[in-house]
């Protein structure tokens, strides 16, 4: 089999020409094209005793995808959530190489025919206010670590970044002056602004110091370590402070609160206070209005109101009186009062 047909030297082109310097993905995406490749020529090495070196594009048949899949779901225990997006980077690999060797688009072709699995929807996380409140008043404010750590939660919950945003925020990403304000950077490069509340951009003046005038370059968020702090530094948070909750509200034990449960929890507690569906995915940066209708599924308290507004009422009875938050214009000052 000729050389140009190893597998490898296409590898190396499509990461560094189509997945960087063409398409310009952003630094999670490569990485991912770049772990799920890796696990296929672990796979291919294993399985078809074959060194990663010499496998050749001939072999990578569709049949050697499937069972990668497979084994990756059923050896892995990966999520039919991630072997899609393994199967995506395999497609996005082949669709480079098709273009590349016109004899191999047939190959290609039928790498590309394989479908996604449907994966079943999960319930969508988010916490009340009384557990939203928990989480804020665990970390201790007299102590450097702890303004930190309140300010981060305060910031996540305010904002519904996702943990990549929030690590990465800087102090030129911040208005703190008569209108605050945070520009983050979401998924596909996408830029947005949300306003801060009042309170939000005082503790972060706070945690900054002198800092807040200085280089506009320097990270938000620290570790204790006094490195920027990263996503895994943002979860590891989370999950120690909902350790310490739970202790006093109970309905927060068993429960795997992450970032992301805090941003459900922005866009749910943002319904409530009766915003618009249009301005919650603008918040939140969604790509898809789909993606944010799924908020007004899952909020219970929203459904038994519209219920309610619904019921027969005996003549003796005053009709529920409509929840106090439908009214409520006042988007910041309804979320500070919740």
């Amino acid at each position: 089999m000729a050389d140009h047909h190893l597998l490898g030297s296409f590898v190396r082109r499509f990461l560094l020409e189509e997945v960087v310097a063409d398409r310009n993905l952003t630094r999670n995406t490569q990485r991912s094209y770049r772990d799920a490749i890796r696990l296929l020529f672990g796979f291919i090495a294993e399985h078809h005793a074959t060194d990663p070196t010499r496998v050749t594009v001939e072999q990578v048949t569709a049949t050697v995808v499937r069972a990668f899949l497979v084994y990756i779901e059923q050896e892995r225990g990966n999520s039919v959530t991630t072997r899609n997006q393994r199967l995506a980077a395999i497609h996005s690999l082949f669709r480079f190489i098709g273009r590349q060797v016109p004899e191999l688009i047939e190959q290609a072709t039928h790498i590309q025919a394989i479908p996604p699995r449907r994966a079943p929807t999960a319930v969508m996380p988010y916490l009340d206010k009384n557990e939203i409140d928990t989480l804020l008043a665990v970390p201790n404010r007299q102590r450097a670590q702890g303004r930190r750590d309140y300010a981060l939660l305060l910031f996540l919950y305010n904002t519904g970044a996702r943990a990549t945003e929030a690590a990465s925020v800087t102090v030129g990403n911040l208005v703190l002056g008569a209108a605050p304000a945070a520009h983050l950077l979401g998924k596909g490069r996408k830029k947005r602004v949300c306003p801060l509340w009042a309170h939000t951009a005082d503790v972060l003046r706070d945690l900054l110091g002198t800092q807040a005038q200085g280089p506009q370059d320097v990270p938000v968020f620290l570790n204790v370590r006094g490195k920027p702090i990263t996503r895994f530094g943002i979860h590891a948070l989370l999950t120690r402070t909902v350790g310490k909750a739970a202790a006093t509200t109970p309905s927060l034990k068993g429960k795997r609160v992450s970032p992301h449960t805090i941003r459900h929890t922005t866009a749910v507690h943002l319904l409530r206070a009766g915003v618009d569906i249009n301005t919650i995915r603008a918040w939140l940066g969604h790509v898809s209005l789909e993606t944010t209708n799924r908020y007004a599924e899952v909020d219970l308290e929203m459904k038994a109101a519209a219920l309610e507004t619904c019921a027969v009422h005996h003549e003796d009875e005053e009709p529920n009186q409509v929840p106090h938050w439908r009214g409520d214009t006042n988007l910041l000052g309804f979320l500070m009062s919740l």
